[in-house]
């Protein structure tokens, strides 16, 4: 039998619009943000509530940030998240938040309105990873949902043109309805389960001083393929209320993808 995962049915039929955070508004990030704002319009034309997004990022726009991500010389000296949400608000109508600052490491740093239903990570360091971990796997999670209720955690990665989605369960089950066309996953691993980060050497490399030294580390269209793949698969859960796969391994070099499974 095919497996697949049925997503939490509070997100098909929520009370508001889904609430998402995204955290890291640059190479990944700034494409991942445009194409959850065409899925919030194609959502909403389909008569669910949408999604309302909460950008981190405490970056502001390099010379060196032009061309790879989306941002223009007459942005150069803002802050990332505050740039991209405006352009974001003032193009589609939304009113989404900016954070102009990095996302909480500690539970108790962070407040009710720093969760969020699912959360998107686009960072190009460790740590934030596992401390993000930490904060999620700690909040309770009851049968009644709301808009702090964390459900689901899709991390973006990349070197300069291999990348990997992994799109996992914060809760350690999502209830399953009974089905005998499928064998349903409750819990779907997150990528702090897929990869031993703990025995990872840290490695920033910081900051690029041009565009061409920045093409040195990730090639031009990494990003952008892995944020249209990644995001494709949160298309498909709202839309078909269910996944085959949680994510990917993409290959720009040799043009390979392989899914991932549920």
């Amino acid at each position: 039998m095919k497996r697949v995962h049925y997503i939490d049915n509070y997100l098909i039929n929520p009370q508001h619009p889904v609430t998402v955070n995204l955290i890291g508004a640059g190479g990944t990030g700034s494409q991942v943000l445009t194409c959850l704002a065409r899925l919030d319009t194609a959502l909403r034309g389909l008569g669910h509530p949408g999604l309302f997004i909460t950008v981190y990022d405490s970056d502001i726009v390099t010379e060196a940030n032009i061309g790879r991500q989306l941002f223009s010389p007459s942005d150069i000296g803002l802050n990332k998240a505050q740039c991209l949400v405006t352009r974001m608000n003032n193009f589609f109508g939304n009113d989404w938040k900016a954070v102009p600052d990095i996302y909480p490491a500690a539970l108790k740093d962070a407040r009710r309105d720093n969760l969020a239903n699912i959360t998107i990570t686009c960072t190009d360091n460790i740590k934030s990873r596992l401390d993000l971990w930490n904060i999620l796997k700690a909040v309770p999670v009851s049968e009644y949902r709301s808009y702090e209720t964390p459900l689901y955690w899709m991390d973006f990665g990349n070197t300069q043109d291999t990348g990997q989605v992994i799109l996992g369960t914060v809760p350690k089950n999502i209830k399953q309805p009974a089905s005998k066309l499928y064998e349903t996953v409750e819990s779907l691993k997150v990528i702090t389960r897929y990869v031993k980060y703990a025995k990872v050497k840290e490695k920033d490399s910081g900051p690029s001083c041009s565009l061409a030294e920045a093409l040195e580390k990730q090639d031009l269209f990494i990003n952008s393929t892995l944020a249209q793949l990644g995001c494709n698969i949160l298309w498909k859960m709202f839309r078909n209320g269910m996944i085959e796969h949680q994510g990917l391994y993409l290959n720009l070099s040799t043009l390979k993808m392989n899914p991932i499974p549920v």
